[in-house]
């Protein structure tokens, strides 16, 4: 991933409230290795239900605020994220919501999906056996999590 920076972050989110920008707590990033991030995601540490993601799509920095539901996927069966195709725990596989930018998501309209609880598919994706561990292998995984994210991405923006 291409670094980021403070300001490029706090500006690139399209579907914030000027309040969750006004309170928007950004990651460590001086400790970010940017070069094992597809996309950059993190959990608010004041708010547990918020989170944000910020990709760069079509050559700028897009951010989305996203809202974890309160419920749980039930113990004791596996669950897939639908970004980085991870099978897990289903404890920890969240559905997320993000609001529509625009009016719409004033309005009260948002798109969900299910995504790893940390918000960091980037590191799941290498996190595999050792004969898929190729690094052809871990950049397909990549490219092919960040098409669905972007394609999540683009049904918030429209």
């Amino acid at each position: 991933m291409q670094p980021l920076s403070e300001e490029q972050i706090r500006s690139s989110f399209v579907n914030a409230t000027e309040q969750q920008l006004a309170q928007l707590s950004l990651p460590g990033l001086h400790e970010t290795i940017w070069e094992e991030r597809e996309y950059l995601g993190w959990r608010s540490p004041h708010s547990a239900h918020l989170g944000y993601i910020v990709q760069w799509l079509g050559g700028e920095p897009v951010g989305i605020v996203v809202r974890s539901s309160t419920a749980t996927l039930r113990a004791g069966i596996a669950a897939m994220c639908t970004l980085c195709h991870s099978t897990q725990p289903a404890t920890q596989v969240r559905l997320f919501t993000a609001p529509r930018a625009g009016e719409k998501g004033l309005a009260g309209d948002s798109l969900g999906t299910y995504i790893c609880e940390s918000l960091s598919c980037s590191h799941s994706i290498r996190i595999v056996p050792p004969h898929l561990a190729s690094a052809e292998r871990i950049q397909e995984r990549g490219e092919q999590m960040l098409e669905r994210l972007g394609a999540f991405t683009r049904r918030v923006m429209a």
